[in-house]
């Protein structure tokens, strides 16, 4: 009886144990979750309130941006030059996350996020990578997609066929 005692009692030490782990483990995610959250609200505020170094120190020195056209494909600076007209014209987006998940690598440096965004251009998702650079997390690459409802998906590629036909030919060589 003492041996099933003692066995049953180091079974629920253990699961114990393991659960406080498992919560300390996600406790110090949902901290950075928080602050990712609140780093991307910030970077889309930025973007809508035309505030172009606000918007520009979200971003790493080395990091990409891919816009919705097959075309848009930029480092920093080159985003920063195509941009530019835009926040000088208060002609900026205004994208507002209606739905964000964000994701951790093991060590906690890397992130990434997908988010379904209220547009000017409707449903959008934006996606990325961030990391954790001194202590503050900063964008290293951003993806923004114009979503497709699969019930218009034939139409909208019959609209894009003829422009997207050359650029396919074009990569092709």
């Amino acid at each position: 009886m003492k041996k099933i005692t003692f066995i049953c009692t180091l079974v629920l030490f253990l699961l114990a144990f393991t659960g406080m782990n498992a919560q300390s483990n996600s406790s110090k995610f949902d901290k950075d979750k928080a602050a990712i959250g609140i780093m991307l609200d910030g970077f889309n505020t930025a973007a809508a309130k035309s505030d172009f170094d606000a918007y520009f120190n979200y971003f790493a020195d080395e990091s990409t941006f891919i816009g919705t056209d097959a075309t848009e494909v930029w480092d920093k600076k080159a985003f920063m030059v195509w941009a530019k007209p835009y926040f000088d014209k208060k002609k900026t987006w205004n994208f507002t996350s209606l739905k964000r998940n964000i994701y951790f690598s093991k060590d906690g440096k890397l992130a990434w996020f997908d988010e379904i965004l209220d547009t000017q251009m409707k449903i959008c998702r934006g996606s990325g990578v961030v990391e954790k650079i001194n202590g503050s997390w900063k964008v290293k690459q951003y993806v923004l997609s114009v979503t497709v409802p699969n019930d218009v998906v034939d139409k909208v590629v019959v609209e894009k066929a003829a422009i997207e036909d050359v650029l396919i030919k074009e990569l092709k060589k």
